[in-house]
Order: C-alpha cells, then structure tokens, then sequence
C-alpha cells in the first residue's frame, strides 16, 4: 500500500516562502505513476497546482507558475514543493497526490489514487 507523508506548511506574512516535502512509502511503478500538488481552499474545490513525474515532466498552472517550483527525488521518493512570493490567495490545506501518468498533466482530483494527509499554509497579508 501506498502511503503519502507531507510536511512543512505553516503561517507566513505576503511575499514569504516555504517548503513543502511529501514521502512516498510503498511500491510504487515509477514508469506508470505520477506525482502531484492539489491545494484546497476554504469553501472551494480541491485543485490540482502542479504535476511531475520521475522522468522530469512538469506542469504547473498559471496562478503558481514563476513562483512555485516542484522536484521529485526519485532515489529517495521524495516530492517537493517550493513555494515562493507567497500571496494570501495561496491559503490553503495542500496535498500531494499520487496517481498514473496522466493525472501529472490533467490534474484531475479523479485520477489520484493516493492522497497524503495534508498541510496547512496560511499567508497573512
């Protein structure tokens, strides 16, 4: 089974930065699978921010793009997210996400197949 630790989400002011990190535990097929970010905001949908896989594809949507970065660690089978030049629109409960290949570009909450548990980041103004 699959399982998905996230940590380092925490409160910063507007313009701030802070890392995010999700280990991957488990088998998973590194050919066939994907990792992603979604984020969640109070009173809206779960999104789907940025996708990677172990091979380097990224892809990240137009609000992050220039100020979020993902990497994946595929020795350690680590995911991380580093964001910078906070905004308090970026407040949320983040989650990395596990699922086939497809979910890196689409960002679908429906492909994901493993959730981690999820971080909160608050950005104050």
């Amino acid at each position: 089974q699959v399982q998905l630790v996230e940590s380092g989400g925490g409160s910063v002011q507007t313009g701030g930065s802070l890392r995010l990190s999700c280990v991957v535990s488990g088998y998973i097929d590194k050919s066939g699978y994907s990792m992603a970010w979604f984020r969640q905001a109070p009173g809206k949908e779960r999104e789907g921010i940025i996708g990677i896989t172990f091979d380097g594809f990224i892809k990240s949507v137009d609000s992050v793009k220039g100020r979020f970065t993902a990497s994946l660690d595929a020795a350690t089978n680590t995911l991380s997210l580093q964001m910078n030049s906070l905004k308090p629109e970026d407040t949320a409960m983040y989650y990395c996400a596990a699922g086939p290949r497809p979910m890196s570009e689409l960002l679908r909450t429906r492909d994901v197949l493993f959730w981690g548990q999820g971080t909160q980041v608050t950005v104050s103004s």
